[in-house]
């Protein structure tokens, strides 16, 4: 019997509802699409940036662990590597907005041809450009995402000290390579919505965002799974605490390049630059802007100073839920305005699609997490006291 076997079914149950969830949006999508293409499209740009930046931001922490050690890393690796082998999944989900380029970029559509900034940036922003870095940035996390996997699956089978320094001398240099290649899949796939605009923040702050989500999100599924064998034989408080310190990390590093962001963008006042908050704090937007400072910083913030919140897995469970709830408000926020402008337009699709796409992206996750054990019973660096000799 594997480690991984009394959880198994409780996986199992989790990965058919998803299933389930994702059909149905799946449909509603579908009769979306045939009702109105460019909404659908819209919406679904938007979820598709979310549920791949929880992918992305599970293979980024993976390599961090590998890189940085430490025991918080070993209770959430399986989900991060089981995180990280859902990108050829969305690889697949990124078709729909290749075959909408048109919809969607206004330097793809014809009329950019008279546009003397876009015709600046043409040898950058064309088709088959855009078509060719998508293949290479997904190669190279697939290579990531293989070898860090087949690793960690050799470990298992044969408990060879050797593979943690394979790993480590791979995940350092690829720690910068992710930064870079990520930075600028958000760049084609986000800033570029507005050519006009450009920020040379703006990709790491994003990315910064989707490992806090997928932080937010790990962190909450080994709190749910504590409870249960094998995790609950080594989870303790101070692995919360630790995970926890992450998070906060993480949210606080966020938080200072969006304000960097902002003010720079503020201070200059030039005319190519400030739109772009200002289509996002006028109108409705504004208070969706004021939403996310409050749930997505400040209220987070205050939660996570203290000790008792880290500790306690209830309460660090509630500040992970929040975190996870906010950052899809972050994405609409940072998403749609380039389409509407200040005019806030919230549309039945965009609930449907992001029940679709994270459907279907939960039950791939799941099917990838029950193939292998929960944790990485054979790594000499999960060892330590058992849960039960420290107390909650």
């Amino acid at each position: 019997m594997t480690p991984s076997a009394p959880i198994t079914p409780r996986i199992g149950q989790w990965q058919r509802t998803s299933l389930l969830v994702g059909v149905a949006g799946a449909l509603l999508a579908i009769l979306a699409f045939l009702l109105d293409r460019q909404q659908f499209l819209r919406s679904y740009l938007f979820a598709y940036l979310y549920w791949t930046g929880m992918a992305l931001g599970c293979l980024a922490i993976l390599l961090m662990h590998h890189v940085v050690g430490g025991k918080w890393g070993m209770l959430i690796r399986r989900l991060c590597e089981a995180g990280a082998r859902t990108l050829p999944f969305m690889a697949l989900l990124l078709l729909p907005i290749v075959f909408g380029i048109h919809v969607l970029y206004p330097w793809a559509r014809p009329e950019a041809l008279h546009d003397a900034n876009i015709q600046s940036k043409a040898a950058y922003l064309n088709i088959p450009f855009f078509i060719a870095r998508a293949v290479i940035y997904f190669a190279i996390w697939f290579l990531y995402t293989h070898l860090l996997s087949k690793w960690s699956d050799q470990q298992d089978r044969t408990g060879d000290e050797r593979l943690i320094g394979k790993m480590r001398a791979v995940s350092a240099p690829g720690l910068v390579v992710i930064t870079l290649t990520t930075t600028f899949a958000f760049i084609d796939w986000i800033m570029s919505l507005e050519p006009h605009w450009f920020s040379t923040i703006y990709g790491a702050m994003f990315m910064i965002g989707e490992m806090l989500e997928s932080f937010a999100f790990v962190i909450a599924l080994v709190i749910i799974l504590s409870k249960i064998s094998p995790l609950k034989e080594y989870i303790t408080p101070q692995h919360m605490h630790d995970l926890g310190n992450m998070m906060f990390a993480f949210m606080v590093l966020w938080a200072y390049l969006s304000f960097s962001q902002f003010i720079i963008i503020w201070a200059g006042n030039l005319p190519d630059e400030i739109p772009w908050y200002l289509s996002r704090l006028r109108g409705g937007w504004g208070w969706v802007a004021l939403t996310i400072v409050i749930f997505h910083f400040a209220v987070p913030f205050a939660l996570l100073l203290f000790r008792g919140v880290k500790r306690q897995e209830d309460r660090l469970l509630r500040v992970c839920v929040l975190l996870i709830v906010i950052r899809l408000v972050d994405v609409y926020w940072i998403t749609e305005p380039a389409f509407f402008g200040e005019h806030i337009r919230i549309h039945w699709v965009d609930f449907v699609t992001p029940l679709a796409v994270g459907g279907l992206w939960l039950a791939v996750f799941f099917w990838q997490l029950k193939s292998r054990p929960l944790l990485p019973l054979r790594d000499p660096r999960l060892q330590g006291a058992p849960r039960e000799t420290v107390a909650f």
